[in-house]
């Protein structure tokens, strides 16, 4: 049985070290916050109620997805297409097809921005790999009128940032729930990490100013994972008890992902 994903793939590299990953979430959270169709998260709970363990449980489906093979990887997906369907019956309404399409193009985006910023811009070749991959995802889970190529998703991600995005009562009770749960010092570096991630409209909906200097402070983290001090950032950024979780997303199975 073949991988979901090729093992040199740059997406196995991205989405098998925690430092990307947490990054890629720092700017979903963002995102998440502003989309028109966030009522679901309140609906469910999830994320308001505990949005740190929400974030680790996506990133082991994710990781379930891509670091197994096919088959392994559309049982997963099957398994979350069931619990949308759940949600839907038990709301007795459907989440939009944009609003999946929504999520999906975040994951894409903020892995060649998490990436970009802790190491370098990827090539053509392998920006045509990641929306490949993640296209593949994308129609394991049933999500409708997907861009045919990377292209044409670039043209797509931004008539969505500029369609799907507002600010409402939702995102400030959402941006609240994460300042509980971070605390106030974190919460004001997870802004920061935001304003350097976030698109444009993003920040400017949300108020995020990219302070002077804030980019090489990126490129010193960048440094310091090579030298395998992340752990010392991690016991600093994240309140206690999440950092050994968080050395669990760390995979062997990867490339250098500066090569």
């Amino acid at each position: 049985m073949s991988d979901f994903v090729n093992k040199d793939s740059i997406v196995r590299s991205i989405w098998g070290r925690s430092d990307p990953i947490l990054l890629i979430f720092a700017g979903s959270a963002a995102e998440f916050a502003l989309n028109r169709a966030v009522d679901w998260l309140f609906f469910t709970g999830q994320i308001p109620g505990d949005p740190i363990g929400r974030l680790f449980s996506t990133v082991r489906y994710a990781q379930e997805i891509i670091f197994v093979d096919e088959a392994t990887a559309q049982r997963t997906l099957d398994q979350i297409y069931s619990i949308h369907k759940s949600v839907e019956r038990e709301r007795g309404a459907r989440i939009p097809d944009w609003a999946f399409r929504d999520v999906l193009y975040m994951l894409i985006d903020y892995t060649e921005r998490a990436h970009s910023l802790l190491h370098r811009a990827l090539t053509e070749s392998e920006r045509r790999e990641l929306y490949d991959v993640f296209h593949r995802v994308g129609e394991g889970l049933r999500i409708p009128d997907l861009p045919a190529n990377y292209v044409e998703w670039q043209e797509d991600r931004r008539r969505h940032l500029e369609r799907d995005l507002e600010y409402s009562e939702f995102t400030r009770l959402l941006f609240e729930k994460y300042r509980e749960h971070l605390g106030g010092w974190r919460y004001e570096i997870l802004r920061l990490t935001q304003a350097q991630l976030a698109p444009e409209r993003v920040r400017r909906l949300l108020g995020l100013t990219r302070p002077p200097l804030l980019f090489e402070a990126f490129r010193v983290y960048g440094l310091f994972t090579r030298l395998n001090l992340q752990e010392l950032v991690h016991w600093l950024l994240l309140p206690s008890g999440y950092v050994d979780e968080v050395r669990s997303f760390n995979r062997s199975d990867t490339v250098s992902p500066g090569a």
